[in-house]
């Protein structure tokens, strides 16, 4: 059972923790807002689309900064206790400082549990509602472009025939294995197939082609070109929004890019990252803390704030760089995700020494 102390310094903390999250929400839907706007500024929508799409889009954003949320929260926690003199009443009554973080650890890997397998998975929802949405104002072409397990998928409509292009390996500017089905608006059926293609443009060149129509029998080719609305980079930024994809599917996702031969390399990083995330929010909180009880200087919540932010920002641009050398294969895919957090572990572990002196 937990003491009445215990519940109250959990208490405490979730209700700064929501009471931050709530805050950093409603900044990303205020940004996001206008950024919707520009975006329709070409489209008779009215208000009504933006709205909703940065509706389906704050959550994904919110998931984003939850490191610095926690961060900031306990910060705000120690400011709470601090005011009302709590932490010494605590340290009277045998609660040491060491006691405190332990609790808030314990709190901390809970709401990073609940983040990772329920806020996520919802967040990635909507997510994935988003892009669906506005990539029906973006586009003027009529397609559908998907990965699993038999290769690449594509659907188009190109000069009013219907187009379904199949191909079994995948990088990021060749295909193989290609089977093109056009269905004309006179019912006539084509069956184009090649042994590779070359779409580093939307001209795409293939090669090794042979053409079956209906009407006019069947032909071989040594190349031919296929005007696409699709090119290498626009069907890799297809896949690249990960953050659409709840766990399951990422790894599925993971599966199928290795059956056809693309790269698996931005689907792992994104997979380390969210395995890492209850410890990168534990991380924060232990330094949040340790940040609060050696400067005691920090007594107002605006420079409470601005240390949060030059904090956040720090450790932002640290893992930015790292999964960056893992994404350029620099350096290994787990050490990029990891090796920010060891440093962070290593700051906490000097910065918890002797933590009941203070």
């Amino acid at each position: 059972m937990f003491k009445k102390y215990q519940l109250y310094i959990a208490k405490v903390f979730f209700e700064n923790f929501f009471l931050i999250s709530i805050i950093f929400l409603g900044l990303s839907f205020i940004l996001n807002f206008f950024e919707e706007l520009k975006f329709f500024e070409s489209y008779d929508v009215g208000i009504k689309y933006p709205v909703l799409l940065t509706f389906l889009n704050s959550p994904s954003i919110l998931f984003e900064l939850f490191p610095f949320v926690f961060l900031i929260a306990v910060k705000f926690f120690y400011i709470h206790l601090s005011e009302k003199n709590e932490i010494e009443i605590f340290k009277n009554h045998g609660i040491d400082n060491l006691k405190i973080l332990s609790l808030l650890s314990l709190c901390t890997i809970i709401c990073g549990a609940f983040i990772i397998l329920i806020f996520y998975t919802f967040s990635s929802n909507f997510k994935n509602h988003y892009l669906n949405l506005k990539n029906k104002f973006s586009s003027e072409n009529e397609y559908l472009a998907v990965v699993n397990e038999n290769g690449l998928w594509i659907k188009e409509e190109i000069d009013e025939s219907s187009n379904i292009i199949h191909a079994k390996k995948f990088k990021k500017n060749y295909i193989e294995d290609i089977t093109i089905t056009q269905s004309t608006q006179n019912n006539n059926i084509i069956i184009i197939t090649a042994e590779s293609a070359d779409i580093s443009n939307k001209t795409w060149l293939l090669s090794k082609v042979y053409i079956t129509d209906k009407l006019s029998g069947s032909s071989k080719y040594e190349t031919i070109k296929y005007i696409s609305s699709f090119d290498g980079e626009i069907i890799s930024n297809l896949f690249s929004n990960l953050n659409s994809l709840n766990i399951y599917q990422l790894n599925l996702l993971l599966s199928n890019y290795s059956k056809i031969g693309y790269s698996t390399i931005d689907v792992n990083v994104h997979i380390n990252k969210l395995y890492s995330l209850p410890i990168f929010y534990l991380l924060m909180t232990i330094l949040g803390l340790l940040i609060m009880m050696k400067f005691t200087f920090i007594k107002t919540k605006f420079f409470i704030i601005i240390v949060g932010v030059s904090v956040s920002v720090l450790i932002y641009y640290i893992n930015y760089f790292s999964s960056l050398f893992g994404s350029n294969e620099t350096i290994p895919i787990a050490l990029s995700i990891w090796l920010p957090h060891l440093i962070l572990f290593l700051i906490c572990i000097l910065g918890g020494i002797r933590i009941n002196e203070n």
